[in-house]
């Protein structure tokens, strides 16, 4: 099953994610479980790194997206 969805969709839920892992990270409980000498992963990976990540992924959704339109635009230039 494909599940369809459009690219405004697809950045609001990444946008939606980051904001979800903003508010743990912010949680009083999670900062003491990350600051823990228990607390690993296995590539050190954080909190903060996934929603960089996210970010990272949603810049790059935008830029394809301007690439698009002004591809767009200069083919329609033309005629």
């Amino acid at each position: 099953m494909e599940i369809k969805l459009t690219t405004a969709e697809i950045r609001t839920i990444l946008q939606g994610c980051q904001y979800t892992l903003r508010l743990v990270g912010s949680s009083k409980d999670y900062r003491r479980l990350q600051s823990s000498e228990s607390f690993s992963t296995s590539n050190d990976v954080v909190l903060n790194d996934a929603f960089n990540i996210l970010g990272e992924i949603v810049d790059a959704i935008d830029d394809v997206e301007q690439f698009t339109q002004q591809g767009k635009s200069n083919y329609g230039a033309g005629n």
